[in-house]
């Protein structure tokens, strides 16, 4: 996937200690969106997603939504590439395009001087999109270049493999990017199709914060979204992690072996998610003090990192994990991570691991508040996880209240060592392919 950022943006932030109030406003037409009114200064963050993303490319046309998004603000209107460009830097606006197996991101930044026309050039990209052949052809010879060092990086190669395994012709079963051939073939009809799948009006998620009043807000918005398609093509079936226990070992030269592991993992609209999300935490979600870390890095020194995370995307889980070694000790530290895996399905976690966690994520939460932009991203994301407006102030109430007892059941229920593949890309010693 191609990121664009299209201008420098002065960083302004609300203070980190502020209280989030957050009002629900819906417009003259029927768009609702997520506002924090912060008029310090005169500055405003629109976060905007289109659920369906990549998983909603037309069949035999992998590619064609990635390709289109990343050609989005190559040309609107009467603006070719260079023009468009032009236009939004005269406004100190800044617009990123972004697409995801489950959402297309718009994120948006202007100041308030400049909020209408701002508005109406980022309106131009969405319904006046150019698709210029010559700006097609020269994104999709950047995204070919992804994907030809997709094929070289162990990393990709690994995570190619366990999606494609693990959802076979689901959409998550293959790279959003395409293939060569399938982007090959992309036309310039294909581009204004692809916009009209996803980005639609049935399918929108709205946060703003900054120097915006509801009223404004809601005029806004039923201009900015003027003229798109009423509904979009119709969302992915749903999927399950079809691949079971064992070990896929992919040669390819390199003095250090990548791990990718997984089984199925747990819905985010499931009620024991914050149980699940305590226990990753434990097991080896991203901090020195988890088990992985400690068991895996600290105590036998075979790898410097080790991480394991909860994918609750829309259409299918999992919980994955990645590990690196060298060659000859990969094999040590897959044993370990299995290991840890039925440890804590069969025991659980302690008291002390309880607390730490609890200390742990409830701190860390206030830091990701800590600018106008995190801000509406967080809001839009809860939005489309179907969480409640009050989330981010009860969240950590939430959590604070989880028994060491009802994290524990959980523990049982999601965690299976017999389920958990390794695709292992590399020259591992004394590994090999297993089911």
């Amino acid at each position: 996937m191609i990121r664009f950022l299209t201008a420098v943006f002065v960083a302004l932030a609300l203070p980190v200690s502020a209280e989030v109030k957050i009002q629900e406003v819906t417009s003259d037409g029927g768009i609702t969106a997520w506002l924090v009114e912060e008029h310090s200064i005169p500055f405003t963050a629109l976060e905007i997603r289109f659920r369906g993303g990549a998983s909603l490319d037309p069949a035999g046309k992998r590619g064609a939504i990635n390709l289109m998004t990343a050609t989005l603000e190559e040309g609107a209107g009467d603006l070719d590439a260079q023009g468009f460009a032009q236009a939004r830097d005269a406004l100190a606006a800044q617009y990123s395009f972004d697409v995801y197996d489950d959402a297309l991101s718009i994120s948006a930044q202007f100041l308030t001087e400049n909020q209408d026309a701002a508005i109406d050039l980022l309106r131009e990209a969405l319904v006046n999109t150019r698709f210029d052949q010559s700006a097609i052809d020269r994104v999709r010879a950047q995204v070919e270049g992804v994907i030809r060092s997709d094929t070289t990086d162990p990393s990709d190669i690994a995570r190619a493999a366990l999606n494609g395994a693990a959802f076979g012709d689901h959409p998550y079963g293959s790279d959003l990017n395409g293939t060569l051939d399938s982007i090959a073939t992309l036309t310039r009809d294909d581009m204004f199709e692809a916009r009209d799948r996803v980005i639609a009006k049935d399918r929108i998620f709205v946060s703003a914060v900054g120097d915006i009043t509801p009223e404004k807000l809601g005029l806004m918005l039923d201009t900015l979204f003027d003229g798109l398609p009423e509904t979009g093509a119709p969302m992915p079936d749903e999927t399950d992690f079809a691949l079971g226990g064992g070990v896929t070992v992919i040669d390819f030269e390199t003095p250090q072996s990548i791990a990718l592991f997984g089984h199925e993992g747990i819905e985010r609209d499931d009620e024991r998610f914050f149980e699940a999300f305590i226990l990753n935490t434990v097991l080896g979600g991203g901090n020195f003090d988890a088990r992985l870390m400690t068991e895996v890095r600290e105590k036998r020194g075979l790898t410097y990192g080790v991480n394991t995370f909860l994918v609750p995307k829309d259409h299918g889980e999992a919980i994955l994990g990645s590990v690196r070694s060298s060659n000859d000790r990969i094999a040590q530290a897959i044993e370990v991570i299995r290991d840890e895996w039925a440890r804590i399905a069969t025991q659980g976690i302690t008291e002390d691991e309880l607390n730490d966690a609890k200390r742990y994520l409830t701190g860390a939460y206030p830091l990701r508040f800590d600018g106008n932009g995190p801000i509406a991203n967080i809001m839009v994301g809860m939005q489309m996880q179907g969480l409640p407006i009050d989330y981010i102030a009860t969240r950590n109430e939430r959590l604070n209240a989880l028994t060491l007892e009802q994290v524990n059941t959980v523990a049982a229920e999601i965690f299976d060592p017999e389920a958990l593949h390794f695709v292992v890309v590399g020259q591992p010693e004394n590994l090999t392919n297993s089911n």
